[in-house]
């Protein structure tokens, strides 16, 4: 009894749970149960590669780990939107190489082994990952084992283990490389252009012709006995449903209500500057006078004549004309300036230079055998532009000796004092609460919406096909919540008010849901139509054609009979750029035709051709060179396809987008 009492109490409730799941068996079908629990962990997915998941947890972790990675390579922890969205594509891209172009090329026959690997950190087997890594190069930048050796025995002392992820992480890559260049190797040296392959490439973008012809076009109007049932539509359809696929999207439209800085925010931004114009005159720290008072801070850099249209035309205009050092207050686009001219001298385009590192036992010996290079501004280094032929500049821990100079121009060094005009809060409230208006009587419904764009008078901006990776409305940038609304939405919902960087207030409404798969037929039907149409109407005027000339041997008699003229074309062929304007159809048969026969009527895309072909040429402009340079393109541009065949062969789906 003891022993029942314990189970009956410790295990009560999993015994529940137990009966609960034994009996809904009985009313729920399994499949439906899959379903659901699939759908469930599905959700927590960020993608499906090969029909392998790829969960939340496990792709962040690839993301922290690529973090890492960053960190060490890059020295810094900071990073901006840009670097996130590279680290986030380098994880991504590290599942694909994993689980779908490692298991093809593995597939095909191809393996990349230990001692491979080892070959490689060795130096025996050139890999670019590295070849070209900073950490592994001698000072005259070639691979250096002994460097390796350093690194992995630093890397034994690393207690925050940072290092080992790097290391870890340039093996993966040196794999996953020779596994490209094995694979990609099978494209490029199957890709085999032979001696007469090559001669009759050369032949044929050699040869031009020279035409005559006719030509009737379709016309705009439609002709009423041409008809396109929807059968016709249908069954075209389905033999080319392979060109309807599509990704899930969503048709939307929107309104905004930006925030704009009213009158007497403007006046405001204006009196700002005002209020420290006679400091920013007299400052003697200008760097930190700027910082603690305008909008935009100072910086070193030397500009010339034109350089500051970047900042605005009238400051570049004030800087490089006539005026005194200091400016009186400018203004543009809401924007309020003033100027003080801190230096102004000749200064180079470009510096040759030679530079080691300052920490060096012999500075100077190192730099009488190193290798000058050019150097341009660059943000920190702006004092080796105005140094003097032979003289050394310390910047960043580098001694920089100057060798020579290029080109020196009036530049000047210029502080800016700006302020903006910022909405304040009045103004925020004001455009709000039209957001909040429209929003109220939208009530959350598409045909609201629609009412509320005509009593309110503004913008209903469309965007079809908006796919789920959308960051992006006209040039609003940051709308990644709207897209996350319509593609949780449900087709006629409409939005409450989203706010974008503070400065847009968004209401979109959501049309239509295209989901993955094939456009649905009724979506292209009238494409259809107009393209069997096309076919139809020429086919019947080629037809009307043929026998308005049968017997004419005389392109003029032709043009005649058709009521049109002659036309001519000299030089043409079949890839030539003065065949531009000409209907594609046409200049291929053409450039087959034999010479001097009267052709039947053609249909082209526009309208229907008779021609006859008047001579040929021969030129020689096209070379072999030339020819082996298209096919170097076409093979590169063949192996860019590999990894996105695969992807769509493997049917990859990347949702990043519903977590990111």
């Amino acid at each position: 009894m003891a022993a029942l009492e314990t189970i009956r109490v410790k295990f009560g409730v999993v015994i529940t749970v137990l009966i609960a799941i034994a009996l809904l068996s009985f009313i729920i079908d399994p499949t439906t149960l899959q379903s659901v629990s699939s759908s469930m962990s599905s959700k927590y997915d960020v993608g499906e590669i090969d029909g392998k998941s790829i969960s939340y947890v496990d792709y962040q972790a690839e993301v922290d780990r690529f973090t890492v990675i960053n960190e060490v390579t890059t020295g810094s922890s900071v990073k901006n939107e840009q670097q996130q969205i590279s680290i986030r594509n380098a994880a991504w891209q590290s599942f694909v190489d994993k689980y779908l172009f490692e298991k093809n090329a593995k597939k095909a026959g191809l393996y990349v082994g230990t001692e491979e690997i080892n070959d490689i950190i060795a130096g025996n087997i050139d890999s670019p990952v590295f070849l070209q890594n900073p950490a592994f190069v001698d000072e005259n930048g070639v691979f250096s084992a002994d460097a390796v050796r350093e690194f992995l025995a630093y890397m034994e002392s690393d207690q925050t283990g940072r290092l080992q992820t790097y290391w870890n992480y340039l093996i993966e890559s040196a794999r996953t490389q020779e596994y490209y260049a094995k694979y990609l190797s099978l494209f490029t040296q199957s890709d085999f252009t032979n001696t007469l392959m090559l001669t009759e490439d050369i032949a044929e973008n050699n040869n031009t012709f020279n035409v005559e012809f006719v030509m009737v076009p379709y016309g705009f109007a439609k002709d009423s006995t041409v008809t396109v049932s929807d059968s016709e539509i249908k069954a075209y359809y389905n033999a080319h449903k392979k060109f309807y696929k599509q990704p899930a999207s969503r048709d939307i439209e929107y309104v905004v209500f930006e925030v704009k800085p009213s009158d007497a925010d403007v006046a405001a931004a204006n009196q700002a500057l005002i209020d420290v114009y006679d400091n920013f005159v007299s400052a003697e720290n200008m760097k930190s006078f700027l910082l603690a008072n305008s909008d935009r801070q100072y910086d070193n850099r030397w500009y010339k004549a034109g350089e500051l249209n970047t900042v605005a035309k009238v400051v570049n205009d004030y800087v490089f004309g006539e005026g005194a050092s200091v400016s009186e207050v400018l203004s543009e686009n809401n924007k309020f300036y003033a100027v003080r001219v801190m230096e102004t001298a000749m200064v180079p385009e470009q510096v040759f230079v030679k530079y080691v590192p300052a920490a060096s036992e012999n500075v100077d010996s190192l730099l009488n055998v190193t290798e000058p290079q050019w150097l341009s501004q660059v943000a920190g280094f702006e004092d080796i532009m105005t140094a003097k032929k032979g003289e050394k500049v310390t910047v960043n821990g580098l001694v920089f000796q100057v060798v020579d100079t290029k080109d020196p121009v009036e530049k000047k060094r210029v502080a800016v004092l700006e302020k903006g005009a910022v909405a304040g809060k009045e103004t925020v409230n004001g455009f709000y609460a039209q957001a909040n208006t429209f929003a109220t009587k939208t009530a959350g419904k598409y045909e609201n919406f629609k009412k509320a764009v005509e009593e309110e008078g503004v913008y209903a901006h469309p965007v079809n096909k908006m796919l789920e990776s959308a960051d992006r409305l006209g040039a609003i940038d940051n709308t990644r919540e709207v897209t996350r609304w319509a593609f949780d939405a449900k087709a006629g919902d409409a939005s409450s008010i989203i706010t974008v960087d503070n400065n847009y207030f968004i209401i979109a409404a959501l049309k239509n849901v295209n989901k993955e798969g094939y456009t649905p037929v009724e979506q292209v039907a009238s494409t259809i139509s107009n393209l069997l149409y096309t076919e139809k109407i020429g086919e019947k005027k080629s037809a009307e054609i043929a026998e308005k000339i049968n017997g004419l041997t005389d392109m003029q008699a032709i043009a005649e009979a058709l009521g049109t003229t002659v036309s001519t074309k000299d030089g043409v062929a079949f890839a030539s750029m003065n065949a531009q304007g000409l209907d594609p159809k046409f200049i291929g048969a053409a450039s087959v035709a034999e010479e001097g026969k009267i052709s039947a009527p053609l249909a082209g895309n526009i309208g229907v051709y008779v021609y006859t072909v008047t001579g040929r040429d021969a030129g020689a402009f096209y070379t072999e060179d030339d020819a082996k340079a298209r096919d170097a393109q076409m093979a590169q541009y063949s192996n860019q396809l590999v990894v996105p065949v695969m992807m769509d062969d493997a049917e990859v789906k990347d949702n990043r987008a519903r977590f990111y």
